[in-house]
């Protein structure tokens, strides 16, 4: 079995936007998809880990992309361990057309492995003696920047606050974390959308959420051009930041 995953995906008509491409959020479900498929073929992933109480959490997800696949265009996830370490690890994406000529971007992504029942980090090298480590490559080019942390100043906006509800809860019993990205792209109008295209897309996760938490969206303009976005939980708990990067 390759160290690379390679995996197929279509973009469906209802997965897309008013301007036929594939929406943010799904993108990142089919890049989390291909996560799951490669860790899960290779003895470490979601499947067997609950067995064990435990489970991969996504700490920080940053995508950028030069172009979205059009509705029904098929193509192809690519996906690699590029390093790990006790606590986390780093996986990364390549999006790309299904002979590899074309390609749409690429993702970076942090992972924690946390116990179920306490919620806190466990050792990812305890799972089958580290064999997790027999699939890093550290030789395959991603050519976009890692996620950084957000700053933020105490002068963001208030923009939206929202409810959380059975649609926004995954396998792990808090606010799925796509959901975050779709909420926090719902702070611009649709007609913003028309002029501007989303070129990169970061997160980092805080703290846990769940179905029932009121969520409030921060959003500022930094200095780059870029908007930052703060979520906050219910209780003044920051939960997650953002950062979104448009092009007209």
């Amino acid at each position: 079995m390759e160290k690379v995953g390679r995996y197929e995906f279509m973009a469906e008509p209802f997965h897309c936007d008013f301007s036929g491409r594939l929406f943010m959020g799904h993108l990142g479900n089919h890049l989390l998809n291909a996560a799951d498929f490669h860790s899960t073929d290779r003895g470490f992933g979601m499947k067997y880990l609950m067995t064990i109480q435990r489970s991969w959490v996504l700490s920080r997800l940053a995508i950028e992309v030069d172009e979205m696949p059009g509705q029904h265009t098929r193509f192809n996830v690519e996906t690699w361990v590029e390093n790990a370490m006790r606590y986390f690890t780093s996986r990364n994406f390549r999006i790309c057309s299904l002979d590899g000529t074309k390609v749409y971007g690429y993702g970076r992504s942090i992972w924690a492995m946390i116990d179920t029942e306490t919620r806190q980090p466990t050792d990812i090298f305890a799972i089958d003696n580290g064999a997790i480590k027999e699939w890093i490559v550290d030789d395959k080019e991603c050519p976009i920047a890692k996620g950084g942390r957000v700053k933020m100043g105490n002068e963001a906006e208030l923009v939206h606050t929202i409810d959380t509800y059975y649609n926004d809860v995954d396998i792990n019993g808090h606010i799925n974390s796509v959901k975050y990205i779709e909420h926090v792209l719902d702070l611009w109008p649709i007609e913003w959308y028309r002029e501007h295209h989303l070129k990169r897309f970061e997160i980092a996760y805080v703290a846990e959420a769940h179905g029932g938490d009121q969520l409030s969206f921060y959003r500022e303009l930094a200095a780059d051009g870029s908007y930052n976005v703060r979520i906050i939980k219910s209780g003044d708990v920051e939960v997650a930041r953002a950062t979104a990067t448009f092009r007209e």
